[in-house]
């Protein structure tokens, strides 16, 4: 796949980088030819991704640290962007999940969630913003389907989504002119994700989210990163502001599926 992209001579930063989808994207844009930065919160996680990005032969350096913290977040880029030429493509994926209703969620709980994925976003693009090479800049955020699917269990990151994709229409209206672009991939049911596992924890669970899916299987990490390819590079020119799902046409059905999904898979936490 990443060979018919060619991001040779660039830099990418991906927040969140280590694990997941997130490391596929990284992983992908490795496999391209790109100058990388990945960064999370454990350092044995750091560590074991430059390890294996390593492999692609480019520079690669790995930070430990917490998107919740402005200063660290902002450290990291800058040592990134000095050490590496500038950013190309700042990727923001940094996410917290846990499935629970309202009324047995803490404050903190809702807090962390909203710190994590909106307040870590922020961070990630305020900070980033200065380093990145000027015009031909691409920010990808990692949103999700509760930005605009409320789902049961879900409302702290209904609510931190939904800020994500306002925070990439905002900045791709005021970077517009700088030249710097700004968009949101918007993962659908991605197998062999930390996601699936804990929002479709068992055999039924998993059959009646691929059973909802128009194009009958669940995404697979390189669907991401393939999207997430084209859209930071020149084939993308003309795009900014988007919210795009990749998720096999899931989202189509919209509350009928998603949400009734939700309900029917944590039935038990309602009563």
């Amino acid at each position: 796949m990443s060979r018919t992209f060619d991001y040779r001579g660039k830099t990418v930063f991906v927040a969140g980088g280590t694990s997941g989808i997130n490391f596929g994207i990284a992983e992908a844009f490795a496999g391209a030819g790109a100058r990388l930065a990945v960064a999370s919160r454990r350092q044995d996680k750091v560590d074991a991704a430059v390890g294996r990005l390593s492999g692609h032969g480019e520079a690669v350096l790995g930070y430990a640290l917490d998107v919740r913290d402005y200063a660290a977040v902002e450290a990291a880029l800058a040592d990134a962007a000095r050490r590496l030429s500038g950013i190309d493509v700042l990727v923001s994926g940094a996410a917290g999940n846990f499935p629970a209703p309202a009324l047995a969620m803490s404050a903190n709980a809702f807090k962390s969630v909203i710190d994590i994925d909106l307040l870590g976003t922020f961070h990630v693009l305020r900070a980033g913003f200065a380093h990145l090479n000027k015009p031909g800049a691409s920010v990808i955020n990692l949103s999700a389907p509760q930005a605009y699917i409320p789902m049961p269990l879900q409302m702290h990151v209904c609510a931190a989504k939904a800020g994500v994709d306002m925070i990439t229409r905002v900045a791709a209206m005021e970077w517009g002119r700088a030249g710097v672009r700004v968009n949101s991939i918007v993962p659908g049911p991605i197998d062999d994700t930390e996601g699936m596992k804990r929002l479709a924890p068992t055999p039924q669970a998993r059959k009646l989210t691929q059973d909802s899916v128009p194009l009958g299987r669940f995404g697979d990490k390189r669907d991401i990163a393939g999207a997430c390819l084209w859209l930071a590079g020149p084939e993308a020119a003309y795009v900014t502001g988007a919210v795009i799902p990749i998720d096999g046409g899931w989202s189509l059905a919209g509350v009928s599926v998603a949400g009734a999904g939700m309900f029917d898979q944590f039935a038990g936490a309602f009563r």
